[in-house]
């Protein structure tokens, strides 16, 4: 508790240096928790890998507890979840501020095993979002469900995320990129090897793409050995989110 105690006051201090208190009107009066106070313990319960609300509210402090309760603090967090990404977005600004190399990847999310694909409702609520197969080259297989896409920079702060079928190609992710980014190095592995994704990219948004070329290319230079140690950065951070959601 103490942890969770400690984790809670720094979370909610960095927040107040770039937010007011009430993020949202009320029509009512105002409530004992601000805004910004439960998007902290919101925060600190995904930092911690706390899951689950009644694990939460049976370690939160006494002085906490007393001001809201379990079912309202569920609502008021689906109500801020636009404002909490906005905080996330600000965060992610102030501490890539002065970053000009980035790392790009993808992950598999598997729904549900192959041989279960056909029989599974899971995700199917809306025909546009339906999971289907993939294949993830660095890992050799072949699955049925999402891609995680990600940015991060090289301290391992996430700059961009985003989800897609797993039919999709890597390499299309970049178009969303080129708006997000500019004037920076992006680090990529071979599923983004293009010569003219990278033209395109530099003359867009001054962004220059560097991948590894391949073996039986004419032009193939090893990549400098400093961009492939630093490429390891964002497989670890999946690793970290597999671990901290499961």
């Amino acid at each position: 508790m103490n942890n969770l105690t400690a984790n809670y006051e720094r979370i909610l201090e960095i927040l107040r240096k770039i937010s007011s208190e009430t993020l949202l009107s009320y029509q009512r009066r105002a409530p004992k928790l601000s805004d910004l106070q439960l998007i902290s313990l919101s925060l600190t319960a995904e930092y911690m890998g706390i899951d689950s609300q009644n694990h939460l509210f049976r370690n939160i402090p006494s002085s906490l507890k007393s001001k809201i309760e379990r079912s309202v603090y569920n609502r008021r967090k689906h109500r801020l979840s636009g404002k909490t990404n906005n905080l996330r977005l600000q965060l992610v600004r102030v501490f890539n501020e002065f970053e000009t190399y980035f790392i790009i990847d993808s992950m598999p999310l598997k729904v549900c095993k192959l041989s279960r694909s056909n029989s599974s409702k899971i995700c199917k609520e809306s025909e546009y979002c339906y999971p289907n197969r993939g294949f993830c080259a660095s890992q050799q297989m072949t699955f049925y469900g999402y891609k995680l896409h990600a940015v991060c920079s090289i301290v391992g702060v996430f700059r961009s995320i985003d989800i897609s079928l797993s039919s999709v190609h890597d390499i299309h992710y970049l178009k969303d990129i080129k708006d997000q980014l500019s004037d920076c190095t992006l680090l990529g592995d071979k599923g983004y090897l293009s010569s003219n994704i990278q033209i395109n990219l530099f003359n867009y948004a001054n962004i220059k793409l560097e991948t590894p070329k391949r073996i039986n290319q004419n032009d193939y230079q090893p990549q400098f050995y400093l961009f492939k140690k630093q490429r390891k950065r964002i497989e670890t951070l999946f690793s970290q989110l597999c671990d901290q959601f499961m």
